[in-house]
């Protein structure tokens, strides 16, 4: 009896559980599509949906002025110290200098208040509180329509609202820039804009250099504040002065600006989650204040960021060496992708194709907007096992010389 009753009292502990009303929430889409991917047992299958960098073989690719960088950071034998809350001095200094120039105003000035975060996530959340508590204007974050998927869920986490401007024109797997204009044209005044500073996730479709001016113009009549989110400096286009264009130039047009960066990809520190925010500011008392609000905000969320990454960073950016061996290597990082682009280009005429695939070598950087339909999309998963996201783009860091003919031709057969 009092067996049973014990039984029954667990029972009722368990059916008034704190969280028995918490329901499953919805997979994440890219790890779903790595999930199906382990799954399959196709020696072929391809996996073109994570956003990581993989050698020619398909693996991935620590750099060796990482190791190097690592090996300097031990021989050292510095010690386990939390980090200042905004970071270390010596990662924000570098990291202000590679977005801006080390002759830019913004640098000889010190008009740059920038903080390390926890990659380039964090950057955009602490970014986004502090729009949230000190942005006077609308409370709103102008996305171009698409955008990174964390974009939308990171603003509103911040407790900002976000709406959207045209961007990527489906018919041409292009940029809509007549429509971007004219959307931008009718933002409210005082609002905030998001940008893609290089190599536009998930379209891969950048504006031009003489776009980026004629943006730049808009945007300052419109009195905005450009929010830049630079997750691939260098690995664009292989040249981290070239990538940094848009960000620079709207710096001496005089804009204020909030800036994010990564480097997840430029470095392959993808674990370490090594990333910056910085907002501009008028002065360098201005600076003291802006910074010193960011901290405040920074510290209930994480307190301060760990030191290792950062560390290595600081050492890439700031070491002459090393820097030069980082740059030649995130060079071969970026050609690797470019040529990947082309030679699935050649491969789809080769196989015959009457598309224009033309947006295939257009587009820059890890990620490309094959135009595929989600018919087309699930046929191909279902027929080649390649493995991609139902709007169609794929990661041309999963594409090698050993799978890219038979990507083409997969490709292929679901689009004749």
């Amino acid at each position: 009896m009092l067996s049973s009753f014990r039984n029954m009292t667990r029972a009722s502990v368990r059916c008034s559980s704190w969280w028995s009303h918490v329901e499953m929430g919805p997979p994440d889409a890219i790890l779903g599509v790595t999930e199906a991917f382990k799954k399959d047992t196709n020696p072929k299958k391809i996996n073109l949906g994570a956003g990581a960098y993989r050698d020619d073989n398909g693996k991935p690719y620590v750099l060796k002025s990482v190791l190097k960088a690592e090996k300097m950071i031990a021989d050292e034998k510095l010690d386990k110290e939390y980090a200042p809350i905004s970071g270390l001095p010596e990662f924000c200094k570098a990291s202000a200098e590679l977005a801006f120039g080390e002759n830019s105003a913004v640098i000889k000035n010190k008009l740059y208040a920038t903080a390390q975060s926890i990659s380039g996530t964090g950057a955009l959340r602490v970014g986004g509180a502090f729009l949230k508590a000190f942005h006077n204007g609308p409370k709103v974050v102008w996305l171009p329509t698409p955008s990174w998927g964390n974009h939308t869920p990171i603003m509103k986490h911040a407790g900002l609202d976000v709406k959207q401007y045209r961007y990527f024109d489906a018919k041409t797997c292009g940029i809509d820039f007549k429509g971007a204009v004219e959307d931008i044209k009718k933002i409210p005044q005082g609002s905030v804009i998001l940008l893609h500073a290089c190599a536009h996730n998930p379209t891969g479709v950048d504006p031009t250099p003489e776009q980026w001016k004629e943006l730049s113009q808009v945007i300052k009549q419109q009195k905005l504040l450009p929010y830049f989110d630079m997750a691939y400096q260098g690995y664009a286009s292989g040249d981290v002065t070239r990538d940094a264009f848009a960000v620079r130039y709207f710096a001496e047009q005089g804009h204020q600006m909030v800036l994010s960066q990564s480097y997840a990809k430029n470095m392959g520190l993808y674990g370490e989650r090594v990333g910056a925010v910085t907002v501009t500011c008028d002065s360098a008392e201005e600076v003291g204040r802006v910074l010193s609000q960011v901290k405040i905000l920074i510290r209930p969320m994480y307190s301060s960021p760990p030191v290792h990454g950062a560390r290595i960073a600081a050492k890439l950016m700031a070491t002459p060496e090393l820097r030069k061996e980082w740059l030649v290597e995130l060079k071969g990082m970026a050609d690797r992708i470019i040529t990947m682009r082309k030679m699935l280009r050649d491969n789809l005429t080769k196989e015959g194709s009457k598309h224009n695939w033309s947006h295939i070598t257009d587009q820059i950087g890890m990620f490309c907007f094959t135009g595929l339909k989600p018919n087309q999309v699930e046929r191909i998963t279902k027929e080649f096992s390649v493995y991609l996201t139902k709007d169609g783009r794929i990661s041309i860091a999963g594409v090698s010389s050993k799978n890219n003919a038979y990507l083409a031709h997969a490709i292929h057969e679901v689009t004749k």
